[in-house]
């Protein structure tokens, strides 16, 4: 991979795994130096962290939970501690959880929005104090069912169809201070997330590969190219997009 990113440092939340582990190592293989967020799995992170450092480039693992605005603090002031600046962040972290209307309950809600939206609100807050006067890049990870939304995922598509909009603002806002702002969409993606939510297989699977014109799951590995790349300078003229990584996808 093209060092791209050398001399840049980056945040990746909820990196211990799935798509945001991708995304760290292909951030750490262009030459970032990398901070992989986690939660709860701090094996797992080390894991990402040990990939990183093994393919020749820098990270760290670093703990909070971004639905926790004194983990976000927290996390943004160990990162200015130790490099005083951030020109990347990732806004991964997220949960999903699908259920029909009659299964809605208010902590479902809230669970969803505190981390997917608020949390992602809060930390894009908290890392433009960090970016350089040179701008920098925040990725919203969202998906297609922001746009797309599938029966008994009101709640979570409804979290990512505010990613979208929230993106959209924020390009606006901070593109004068040269923020670059854009929302990365996947479709489905054979992660453990997936798996537990049992979507990889049966009647949703088969759907999800029926009207993706290129015929398979998506593959984390499918998605962290597409992240380095608009943290790059290659992607200095995209801003205020809704960029969808779903094989197109138009179920």
């Amino acid at each position: 991979m093209s060092r791209t990113l050398v001399g840049k440092v980056a945040l990746v939340t909820g990196a211990s795994k799935g798509i945001g582990a991708s995304i760290a190592k292909h951030l750490g293989a262009a030459g970032a130096a990398v901070f992989v967020n986690y939660a709860t799995s701090k094996a797992g992170a080390d894991k990402v962290v040990g990939d990183i450092i093994a393919n020749g480039g820098a990270a760290s693992a670093v703990q909070g939970d971004f639905s926790k605005l004194v983990d976000i603090l927290r996390t943004f002031g160990d990162i200015k501690a130790q490099h005083g600046k951030l020109d990347i962040l990732v806004n991964n972290a997220g949960v999903y959880e699908f259920a029909p209307l009659a299964e809605v309950t208010p902590e479902q809600f809230h669970r969803h929005f505190d981390l997917n939206v608020l949390g992602l609100i809060l930390a894009t807050r908290e890392a433009v104090k960090l970016m350089p006067p040179e701008g920098g890049s925040i990725i919203n990870i969202g998906s297609v069912v922001g746009s797309m939304p599938p029966p008994n995922t009101s709640i979570y598509s409804a979290t990512k169809g505010a990613v979208d909009n929230v993106t959209i603002s924020l390009s606006k806002e901070l593109g004068v201070r040269g923020i670059r702002v854009n929302t990365l969409n996947p479709g489905l993606i054979e992660t453990e997330g997936a798996k537990a939510q049992g979507v990889l297989e049966g009647t949703f699977r088969e759907m999800a590969v029926k009207h993706t014109p290129l015929g398979r799951v998506g593959r984390p590995d499918d998605i962290g190219p597409i992240a380095a790349f608009l943290a790059s300078d290659d992607a200095r003229w995209i801003t205020g997009q809704r960029i969808l990584a779903g094989g197109g996808t138009t179920m």
